[in-house]
């Protein structure tokens, strides 16, 4: 696992010595990048360099986004922390060291090539990641806790996280870079027209068609060569399936 290839996400933090803890839990772990939907200018710097203490520098650097989605687009796959389920919610969450074990094989490069990004999103310290920015997620990941008290603290569930990931550091890599999401977008937005075009689904079950092959493919880590492969197969499938319809007619 290449560390440095690991992002940690905050969406819409309140507390500022929540982010100063999160920024502690990240360098404990050797983990550096952070990045925060929200804008800088409402967040009270001094309080966040009171927690952070010699950490205060990862916020320093740290980036500021408006969406989840701008946050993570150029990461491989994103996983966002919840401890609810449901049909919104990703349905099968991953333990913290299912995610770290898929996190090894694509952050951790060859000779010739540097890994690729994977982000892991928390949210608010109130609400955590509401249903929209779950959905902005390609997977979910939950922390086991108690049924009587389950909610953690931010900067905790940080820390468990990065902990995981640290000790997760050893594995080795795929051999190969995945695309990142944006890229992914491209070949998801192939398969869809090629299922619309015959007729797969109706233009209103696009969108959940769309989400369904985005979490897949995450997961998968694709390569550039099996993307290709991919759009070549589908689009190929949707020229012979209407050429098929014409010739019947």
């Amino acid at each position: 696992m290449n560390l440095d290839n690991i992002v940690i996400v905050l969406s819409r933090p309140e507390e500022p010595r929540n982010i100063g803890a999160v920024c502690r839990a990240m360098a404990n772990n050797n983990i550096h990048t952070l990045r925060i939907v929200g804008k800088k200018e409402n967040i009270d710097i001094e309080k966040v360099h009171v927690l952070a203490i010699h950490a205060a520098y990862i916020f320093d650097q740290a980036q500021f986004y408006d969406s989840i989605t701008d946050a993570v687009s150029d990461c491989v796959y994103a996983g966002g922390t919840t401890r609810r389920r449901g049909k919104k919610r990703k349905g099968k969450l991953l333990l913290p060291e299912e995610f770290a074990s898929l996190a090894a094989k694509t952050t951790t490069g060859t000779k010739k090539t540097p890994g690729a990004r994977v982000a892991m999103v928390f949210g608010n310290e109130r609400t955590g990641l509401d249903d929209n920015e779950i959905l902005e997620c390609h997977m979910g990941v939950t922390i086991p806790s108690s049924d009587e008290f389950g909610s953690l603290n931010l900067s905790h569930a940080v820390q468990i996280m990065c902990y995981t990931l640290f000790r997760n550091s050893e594995k080795k890599s795929l051999g190969y870079i995945p695309i990142e999401s944006k890229r992914l977008k491209e070949t998801i937005n192939i398969i869809a027209d090629s299922l619309q075009k015959i007729g797969f689904f109706k233009q209103a079950g696009r969108k959940d068609m769309e989400l369904f092959w985005r979490d897949i493919l995450s997961r998968a880590a694709l390569s550039e060569g099996e993307a290709q492969y991919l759009e070549k197969t589908f689009t190929k499938a949707a020229g012979l399936a209407q050429k098929n319809s014409i010739s019947k007619s």
